[in-house]
Formats: C-alpha cells, sequence, structure tokens
C-alpha cells in the first residue's frame, strides 16, 4: 500500500472511531420513582431528565421508572444508597426512624405556609447534605408536596371524631398522630391508596390535595379538612460513586438541572394545591375549613410531636429548629 493510501485509510478510521466515541462514552443511569406519570413531582423530574439528555449532548441518559416500578417507595432510598438505582425520589419523612432529621418537615405546624417551608428546608438541608453524604448519597434537589389536610368518610369536627377510624400511616408522626387521638393506624403506600379506600382497610387519612386529586379519593370519600398541618417533601438523590464518575462537565450539567428542577418543583407545588383542590371539589369532596375545636385539639396534638421529636433529634434537631425560627 502506498504511503498516501494508508495515510488516507488511517484518516477515514479515526474519522469513524471519532463518531462511534460519544457511543463508547454514554452514561445510563435508572431513576427510581413511585409516583405515576400524571403526579407533578413525576413531570418535574423528567423535565429534569430531559434537560440533563440535552445539557450532556445524550452522554448521561436517565431512565425514569415511575409508579413505583422499578422499586416501592420504601426500597428507593436503599436501592440509590447501594447502588442498584443510580438515582431515586424518596418521601422524607418517611425516614424519621432512620434519622430525625428527615422528618423535621413533617412536625405538625410548625410552618404556616409555603414561604415558612422553604425557610425551614435552608435550615434543614446542611443536615440532611452530611447524613446522605455518610450512606454514599448525593441530594441534588428537594420538592415539597401540598399542604398535609385530612380527608374523611364522616364529618369530623374534633379530634374525638377521629378516635377508632382507621387511619393511613405513611410515617412516624401520622402513626403518632393517630395513636394520640385514638385512631387505628394502618401503614398504605400511595401506590395501594385507592385499594384500600375502596377495600375499608381505611376510613381517613392525612395527605395533599395532589395526592387526593391523582388517587381520585373523592370517589371514596366525602370530606377535606383544610387543616394544612404540615409540608412536607421529596427529595432525590444520586448514588455519591456514579455522580463522582462523571466528568465535571457532565457534574455541572446535573448540579444546573437539579438547580432548575427545585425551582420549578416548588412553584409547581404552589399551583397543584390549588387545582388539586378544584379536581376534589369537582368530584363532589366538600372542602371545608376546620373548626376552632378541630384545630385547637390538632395544635396540642402538635405540641406533643414537636417536643418528643426534639428530645428524640438532640442537638442537631434543636439547632435546626433554632436556624428555622431566626429565619422568620
Amino acid at each position: 500500500m502506498k504511503r498516501r493510501d494508508f495515510c488516507a485509510t488511517a484518516a477515514l478510521a479515526s474519522t469513524g472511531l471519532g463518531l462511534t466515541a460519544p457511543a463508547l462514552a454514554e452514561t445510563k443511569w435508572d431513576f427510581a420513582t413511585a409516583y405515576p406519570a400524571i403526579n407533578f413531582h413525576s413531570k418535574n423530574n423528567q423535565a429534569f431528565v430531559d434537560e440533563v439528555a440535552k445539557a450532556t449532548n445524550g452522554a448521561l441518559k436517565i431512565q425514569p421508572h415511575f409508579g413505583a416500578s422499578l422499586f416501592k417507595m420504601p426500597e428507593i432510598k436503599r436501592a440509590v444508597q447501594t447502588g442498584n438505582a443510580q438515582m431515586g425520589e424518596f418521601f422524607l419523612v418517611s425516614f424519621q426512624n432512620e434519622a430525625q432529621i428527615f422528618g423535621a418537615d413533617g412536625l405538625p405546624f410548625l410552618v404556616k405556609d409555603y414561604d415558612e417551608a422553604f425557610k425551614l428546608y435552608q435550615a434543614q438541608k446542611p443536615y440532611l447534605e452530611s447524613i446522605l453524604d455518610k450512606q454514599g448519597q448525593t441530594l441534588l434537589y428537594s420538592v415539597a408536596w401540598p399542604p398535609q389536610s385530612i380527608y374523611s368518610n364522616k364529618q369530623i369536627n374534633s379530634a374525638a371524631d377521629l378516635k377508632g377510624l382507621k387511619w393511613r400511616v405513611y410515617s412516624p408522626t401520622t402513626a403518632r398522630i393517630g395513636e394520640l387521638v385514638g385512631a387505628q393506624p394502618v401503614t398504605i403506600q400511595e401506590a395501594e391508596l385507592s385499594q384500600a379506600l375502596a377495600t375499608g382497610v381505611i376510613e381517613a387519612l392525612i395527605t395533599s390535595s395532589a395526592t387526593g386529586a391523582d388517587n381520585k379519593l373523592y370517589e371514596n370519600l366525602k370530606y377535606f379538612y383544610k387543616v394544612q398541618a404540615w409540608i412536607p417533601k421529596n427529595a432525590v438523590t444520586v448514588n455519591k460513586k456514579a455522580f463522582n464518575a462523571l466528568s465535571k462537565a457532565e457534574q455541572d450539567a446535573v448540579r444546573k438541572a437539579a438547580a432548575a428542577a427545585e425551582e420549578r418543583g416548588w412553584k409547581s407545588s404552589r399551583e397543584v394545591d390549588e387545582r388539586s383542590l378544584e379536581t376534589l371539589q369537582k368530584g363532589g369532596m366538600q372542602i371545608i375549613e376546620p373548626s376552632a375545636q378541630l384545630m385547637g385539639d390538632l395544635s396540642k396534638v402538635g405540641d406533643v410531636v414537636i417536643k418528643e421529636w426534639l428530645e428524640k433529634a438532640g442537638a442537631d434537631g434543636q439547632a435546626l429548629i433554632e436556624a428555622f425560627n431566626k429565619s422568620k
């Protein structure tokens, strides 16, 4: 072969390798979530995934798995920690027994609106990042649910009216509230919520307007009491080894998309709350402002829960609450 022909062949081979290099360098992640694709958290997560794909020119492809199709909600956090899923979304307050700091945003009547909820998040965030880092995870973003209120198939005018009802539980706090008001706590994940209501496994619960609308709770329950007890959050995390394996440019792209997702998610939560309340009402559910008696009873329950949480959370919990109170 002449030298000129050899060089031409080598150049073509080099060009070919150049074209296939991005495919060889492509990174794929699985993103485990527990909520249906129609949920606003899921839509926000999909937007995050799309932004990352665009920013990295497809070098990092993240596949979301909605509706607990990859792992069930209680399994997701552990799956990310062990690397069985590179990314995951989980409900922070559900893991309060693992670390009390996870339950800070589920403390009854600690915050009164979204602005205060975001300030609480800023006080909580350094502790979340530290705990998750020790567990081999990196916090990417956290988005609030709409305020938690009471759904029931009977009228609730005081805490005494909750006594004996089969009460859905999703966290230590909801379980403790059930105990304090004399209800019968039953642990039910969101994916099982509609069936549990239809079969009478639960009769009352405290959750967001969005969860109620997504799961058509108006088909089985009549009343929504707007107590707005707390504003909990989901956390989206990534396995630390998987994140550290990315190039600096890819890490920056993920961080930038995460910041956008957090801002977009909090804004969406406010909007979704309004739309969801309308959906519940159109479905036949009565949206009721709680009585002074009910709010007074629940506030007393809240005081007990917060006191107990502070005792368990220790110095970090006290410092978190102090930082939050200073920010108000």
